[in-house]
């Protein structure tokens, strides 16, 4: 949280998107020209020449646009390629963030599905050990149905902790059209594409009834109404829940090429999205790691602007799916582990926390702490030039209450040297990504280190202040203040955050004036690179 009161600023909700569209127009093929032959006439010899070049130019047409036959993008044609103007600094930021999803296609799935876990264990009922235990009830029907339909169970146990987290009567709205019961499947999906029984104006009737008989705390009557409403309305009934959820994945497996991972993926985005969004990203069908790792602000924009038009859930469903899975497992295994994780990823707005648990985080106590970790290089100073070459500024009030410790501004304008890394990545690659374009991009940092003198103080008079261990005290965050200027600043930022996110290096989360973000200490390493070439490594 920046270092002074913040104005507020606005958000907006983002819609729940399911199955929807219609199969990509396949690309037409490249044409080929022919030069003129000449009669029984002579042709002179500048038409010759313009013969031959005519024939090149069609063999370089041809070639950029069949690709020798490929479905690849890269084949296809070439990558747009960054502007010339794009510094040294900002190629070595996009290198790290444009990771390789063909060789790295594993890491990158794990990656993924620790960077967007958060919500399974902060935004589900009692957390997540209570809710793997909701889920693991449920297990022996799910190991009939997978077995019965060729499914994976850890799959559909994933995709059940993800949708509804063991409660087979939640809704996602208030309205029963939309997605119900244990696996969250649409009224107008069950009844149309997977041959559910769904009498919607009757079981709108019961769940009225079932409500007003739970208020009167007449549990038995209540019982026999949901019984009741499973008959007419299979969405609640969770065996015919779990065989809808298979069947769709085998209809959305037959749509997509075969592909387990795209079949999981569409369940929240919708089959004909997700084919729009693989067409955008020009690839053909081919896995989501290296479709999502695709999508990119200035090679792929069709696909950049198709993915903004769905909710972040959407894209990052198939990475949460994993997510759950990997919670499954460990209540099964090692329940304390969840237990402990549970405990961390609750603690704050986001898993800054896990991290950089406190227990074992070295924080900075007070002023003296502080000075002495920038001498011996456990915190950098924030180079202003390396900064305003891109693209980041340092807001004036950083550091308003250093007089109070009668210490110097400069003393809380630093960062440890990975999230100073971090931060010089930020900035460089939305300024690569923005390329040419006016007005130019410009992110104001409002604050960075604290130690815990300071943050007790800000706490005093800042009602955003937080009275748990500031990640502030550990030097690993900072706060991006969220008014931007005109243009593309704040979508390339978003493109910028969510990679990270994506590749677990950093936490981040909105606030009413700025974005609050932690990075990994394993950014201390794989960010080097970018901190080496701003000349700021010692």
């Amino acid at each position: 949280m920046p270092d002074r009161l913040p104005r507020p600023a606005r958000t907006r909700p983002r819609p729940r998107r399911r199955p929807a569209g219609a199969a990509p127009t396949p690309r037409p093929p490249g044409a080929r020209r022919r030069p003129r032959t000449g009669g029984v006439r002579r042709d002179p010899p500048w038409l010759v020449i313009a013969a031959i070049l005519a024939v090149l130019l069609a063999l370089v047409l041809l070639i950029s646009s069949c690709g020798g036959g490929g479905d690849d993008a890269e084949e296809r044609g070439v990558v747009p390629a960054d502007p010339g103007s794009t510094s040294p600094l900002g190629r070595a930021a996009l290198r790290i963030l444009r990771a390789d999803p063909e060789r790295q296609a594993a890491d990158l799935t794990r990656r993924a599905e620790a960077g967007f876990a958060n919500p399974l264990y902060r935004l589900v009922p009692g957390g997540a050990v209570a809710s793997a235990e909701r889920v693991a009830k449920y297990r022996p029907l799910i190991e009939q149905i997978a077995k019965a339909t060729d499914e994976d169970p850890n799959v559909l146990e994933g995709m059940v902790y993800l949708e509804s987290a063991g409660r087979p009567e939640v809704l996602a709205t208030g309205d029963l059209s939309g997605a119900a019961g244990l696996t969250q499947i649409v009224a107008g999906t069950g009844t149309q594409l997977l041959g559910m029984k769904i009498d919607l104006a009757r079981s709108k009737t019961l769940t009225g009834r079932i409500a007003r008989e739970t208020a009167r705390g007449r549990t038995k009557e209540a019982t026999r109404l949901r019984a009741a409403r499973a008959r007419i309305d299979q969405r609640f009934d969770p065996k015919k829940a779990l065989e809808a959820t298979a069947k769709y994945l085998d209809f959305a497996r037959g749509k997509l090429d075969g592909r387990d991972d795209l079949a999981v993926a569409s369940y929240h985005m919708g089959v004909g999205n997700l084919q729009n969004l693989m067409t955008a990203v020009g690839q053909g069908t081919t896995s989501y790691v290296r479709m999502y790792f695709s999508i990119d602000p200035r090679r792929t924009p069709e696909a950049m602007t198709q993915a903004l038009k769905l909710s972040d859930d959407s894209t990052s469903y198939l990475w949460r799916v994993g997510a759950a899975e990997r919670i499954m497992r460990l209540y099964r295994q090692d329940k304390a582990a969840l237990t402990t994780e549970n405990e961390r990823q609750n603690r704050k707005a986001s898993s800054e926390d896990v991290l950089h648990p406190v227990e074992t985080t070295k924080t900075f106590a007070d002023p003296s702490d502080l000075a002495d970790a920038e001498r011996t290089g456990e915190v950098e100073g924030l180079p202003r030039a390396a900064m305003r070459a891109n693209g980041l500024a340092i807001d004036p009030a950083m550091g308003e209450l250093a007089p109070r410790l009668k210490q110097s501004k400069r003393r809380y304008r630093a960062l440890r040297p990975g999230a100073l890394a971090g931060l010089l990545t930020v900035g460089a690659a939305v300024q690569a990504l923005n390329g040419d374009a006016k007005p130019a991009t410009k992110l104001v940092v409002t604050s960075s280190v604290r130690d815990k003198d300071y943050q007790a103080m800000l706490g005093a008079e800042n009602v955003q202040a937080t009275h748990a261990l500031s990640q502030h005290t550990t030097g690993w965050a900072m706060d991006i203040s969220r008014t931007y200027p005109k243009g593309d600043t704040a979508q390339l930022f978003q493109w910028t955050l969510t990679r990270l996110q994506a590749l677990d290096l950093i936490a981040w989360v909105r606030e009413p004036t700025a974005i609050h973000l932690t990075f990994s200490s394993a950014a201390t390493k794989e960010l080097a690179p970018v901190l080496r070439q701003a000349g700021v490594a010692k």
